[in-house]
C-alpha cells in the first residue's frame, strides 16, 4: 500500500492549524475594524449629545427672554390703557 503525503496526520494536522490561523486573523481584522467604528459612534453620539444640551439651554433663554418681553408689553399695555383712562 503506497503512502501518500497528503494523507498523512502530521501534514493534514499542520493544513488544519494553518487554516485555523488565517481564519484567526481574519476574526481579529474584523474586530479591530469593529472596534473602531464603535470608538467613532461614541465620539458621534457625544457630539449629538452635546448640541442637544446646547440646544436645551438655548431653548430655556429663549422662552425666558420670551417670557419676560410679553410681561413688559403686558405691563405697557396696561399702562397705556391707564393713561388713555
Amino acid at each position: 500500500m503506497e503512502h501518500t503525503r497528503s494523507s498523512d496526520p502530521v501534514i493534514q494536522t499542520a493544513r488544519e492549524l494553518a487554516t485555523h490561523s488565517a481564519d484567526i486573523k481574519h476574526l481579529q481584522n474584523d474586530m479591530d475594524k469593529m472596534v473602531k467604528d464603535m470608538d467613532e459612534i461614541k465620539e458621534t453620539i457625544k457630539e449629538i449629545s452635546k448640541t442637544l444640551s446646547e440646544a436645551k439651554g438655548g431653548w430655556r433663554m429663549f422662552m425666558m427672554i420670551g417670557g419676560i418681553g410679553a410681561t413688559v408689553g403686558a405691563a405697557a399695555s396696561w399702562l397705556i390703557d391707564i393713561i388713555r383712562n
